[in-house]
């Protein structure tokens, strides 16, 4: 599984401008709830919050997976988000966060759920991947990032 298989052009935000952990969440389940709108924002904000309660998303590098299992879905959504300016997002290494990428799973897809998370994390490991993403100036070229259309 790819990242480009997961994520449409809708879900690709580039330039992004929040100053708080919340905010973003907040955001990413606006996102969320205008592809799945069947789902409160609410209900995928709770989900998010619910992981983040856990420990922190926050993986290092500048990088977070904020991810959530909802009931009634019946497909992932994954979300591609990219700060202008970090954000305090309490990751691993104390540093501010600017690339996130956000998933919702059905609720009880445990093996999908990991499956998930693992393809995400290896594609976050290039740092030149990362690099590109950061550089994106717009959604459409961030999203030609992701489906691999533009090369550094």
């Amino acid at each position: 599984m790819k990242l480009s298989e997961l994520v449409n052009k809708d879900c690709s935000k580039a330039a992004v401008l929040f100053n708080s952990k919340k905010r973003i969440l907040e955001y990413i389940s606006e996102l969320a709830h205008s592809q799945i709108p069947n789902t409160s924002q609410h209900a995928i904000l709770d989900a998010l919050m619910a992981r983040e309660k856990l420990g922190s998303t926050g993986i290092g590098k500048g990088i977070a997976i904020p991810h959530g299992r909802l009931e009634g879905l019946d497909k992932i959504l994954a979300m591609v988000l990219v700060s202008e300016q970090g954000i305090q997002f309490e990751a691993i290494d104390k540093q501010p966060v600017d690339i996130f990428v956000a998933f919702i799973v059905p609720e009880g897809d445990n093996q999908q759920h990991l499956k998930t998370l693992a393809a995400i994390a290896d594609t976050l490991k290039d740092k030149s991947f990362c690099k590109m993403l950061r550089q994106a100036k717009s959604d459409d070229e961030l999203y030609a990032v992701i489906q691999g259309e533009l090369d550094e």
